[in-house]
């Protein structure tokens, strides 16, 4: 059996299966509060439709609001629409005195401002927060949260149309057209919508960066040899954890593993407003050893991108060859139920708070190390209903639907251009490690790193947010969205998200209209519609 191409079931369950409660009714239905998902409904509102966004937790903005304030684009001339609208709320907020509270805002610099811009790209998650609930309130937008899909038997349809979803509390919600715009693609997959999670293999795509890649793999890597043994160099000691026993599989193949994930923490160096780091009951010292091995073997930096917000605040992230990405454990997130993916996310938390405790009191880190983490710790005016800790997990890849289209690293690098643009990316071609393995000397490796990019932003083919047409007509998915894992991993930056929510809405809207499926909706009314609203479909060097 095959694990890593995946295809839903086509099977649905029929409404009289299901509660007699009538359905809230809509034009639009969106499910996933994530920075996609919100802009995708004030779009539609926008448009004159009756909307409604579900979220299942409790805050909208996914990764925007959830701890990523240092905006990763490529080139920031790509992004239009709400998407721009989006950064410049930032920047306005940011010219308010009132904004500074812990910084002269002339003491703070970012590598990501150039000059007298009208956006700002680094900001704080309450901020972000605050923004995205500003968006829905002005556009009037119903909001739904804790309310989870129903998995499985969530998704009701005729024939080839969703008519209704059922989410865990009986509520249902009927439209005309979908939208998922989780990270996970659940509402996809409910819906027989074929994906694919892993790595596919080169040859399936004419593709050199896909599956398996241990020549790439030079960054965040292992600079001396260390030993993966739980005692150093006696394998009869066993493996210590996450390390692949196996050889890490043929250059280039597929595989069913899943790019690393982190929590992306906001920390403060205010000692008013700090939580400081502690030694979660789970701690585990075998989940650091290899950390502690290699500053012992001469590592003298530091295991993070420590990236500035304001007001004395960071954007931590992964860096070096341990960090922040919890390797290897999240190969089952994908298609986990609730509860399994509710401990799968505990594990991170329990793994990344140990590390900075780890860092911040292990006498085997470097002394420098210690005393420069030591004076950090988590915002204490940041999640405040989380103890500091961020309530959305990175998920930087999850399901892939293969939609209508399907984009690939030929088009990131400019070889096949994309029909039918629906927005531009602008990223390097980036996927974080999937595994560690034993190299033929006998010490760890880790592999999967992938950073290539040397292009201009390219276009996003309306097809890869547009499932197959026999598969489903009324469903559009800006966010799981068509793309092989390479390629996916230029597209997935929140600043993309959000311009594809806004093109999702627009064809949902215009497929209503004309009385059409999504994938027949008149492209030049689209464009036109798109252009009209500050979208940039097209890349020329004046951008």
């Amino acid at each position: 059996m095959i694990r890593y191409i995946l295809v839903a079931l086509l099977l649905v369950p029929s409404v009289t299966a299901q509660s007699s409660q009538e359905p809230d009714r809509f034009d639009i239905v969106i499910y996933g509060g994530t920075s996609g998902g919100v802009i995708a409904a004030v779009q539609a509102s926008r448009m004159g439709h009756a909307v409604v966004l579900i979220e299942p937790g409790k805050h909208l903005g996914g990764m925007t609001s959830g701890g990523l304030g240092a905006t990763d684009i490529g080139n920031k001339a790509a992004i239009g629409g709400l998407s721009r609208e989006f950064y410049r709320r930032v920047a306005r907020h940011y010219a308010q005195d009132s904004a500074w509270k812990y910084q002269a805002r002339e003491a703070y610099q970012s590598s990501r401002q150039r000059g007298r811009e009208d956006t700002m790209w680094t900001f704080e998650p309450h901020v972000a927060e605050r923004i995205f609930n500003d968006f829905v309130s002005e556009a009037r937008v119903p909001v739904v949260f804790q309310e989870r899909l129903k998995r499985p038997d969530g998704v009701i349809k005729e024939g080839r149309r969703i008519v209704e979803i059922i989410t865990e509390s009986g509520r249902r919600f009927a439209g005309k057209v979908f939208i998922d715009a989780t990270y996970e693609g659940d509402l996809m997959a409910e819906a027989g919508l074929s994906y694919y999670v892993g790595r596919e293999p080169n040859s399936l795509y004419r593709e050199t960066l896909n599956g398996v890649q241990t020549l790439n793999a030079r960054y965040h890597q292992f600079r001396f040899p260390v030993s993966p043994y739980r005692i150093a160099g006696k394998p009869e000691s066993g493996l210590l954890p996450g390390i692949n026993p196996g050889p890490p599989g043929p250059e280039g193949a597929g595989d069913y593993r899943v790019q690393a994930y982190n929590f992306r923490l906001c920390l403060t160096d205010v000692p008013e407003n700090q939580i400081p780091f502690e030694k979660p009951d789970t701690y585990n010292p075998e989940h650091y050893e290899l950390m502690l091995r290699h500053f012992e073997a001469g590592e003298e930096n530091i295991p993070w991108i420590n990236t500035p917000m304001p007001n004395r605040k960071t954007d931590i992230n992964n860096r070096e060859a341990v960090s922040s990405d919890f390797i290897g454990m999240n190969y089952d997130y994908p298609e986990a139920d609730y509860g399994s993916r509710e401990r799968i996310i505990q594990q991170h938390r329990d793994y990344q708070m140990g590390l900075f405790w780890c860092l911040a009191n292990e006498p085997r880190v470097p002394e420098k190390i210690r005393s420069e983490v030591a004076r950090w710790g988590l915002a204490k005016d940041e999640f405040t209903d989380n103890g500091g800790w961020p309530w959305q997990i990175y998920v930087r890849e999850a399901r892939r639907m293969v939609g209508a289209y399907i984009m690939t690293q030929d088009n990131c690098q400019g070889r096949v251009i994309a029909p039918d643009p629906v927005g531009l990316a602008a990223y390097t071609m980036d996927s974080h490690h999937v595994q560690r393995y034993i190299d033929e000397n006998g010490a760890v490796r880790n592999e999967g790193d992938v950073q290539v990019g040397g292009f201009p932003p390219y276009p996003i083919a309306f097809g890869s947010i547009t499932p197959r047409t026999e598969q489903c007509e009324n469903l559009l998915v800006p966010v799981a969205l068509s793309a092989s894992h390479i390629a996916y991993g230029s597209i997935r930056m929140e600043p993309v998200f959000m311009v594809l929510g806004q093109s999702a809405a627009t064809a949902a809207a215009h497929a209503i209209q004309q009385n059409v499926a999504v994938q027949d909706v008149d492209r030049n009314k689209l464009q036109q519609r798109l252009l009209n609203d500050g979208q940039i479909l097209k890349w020329t060097p004046s951008n």
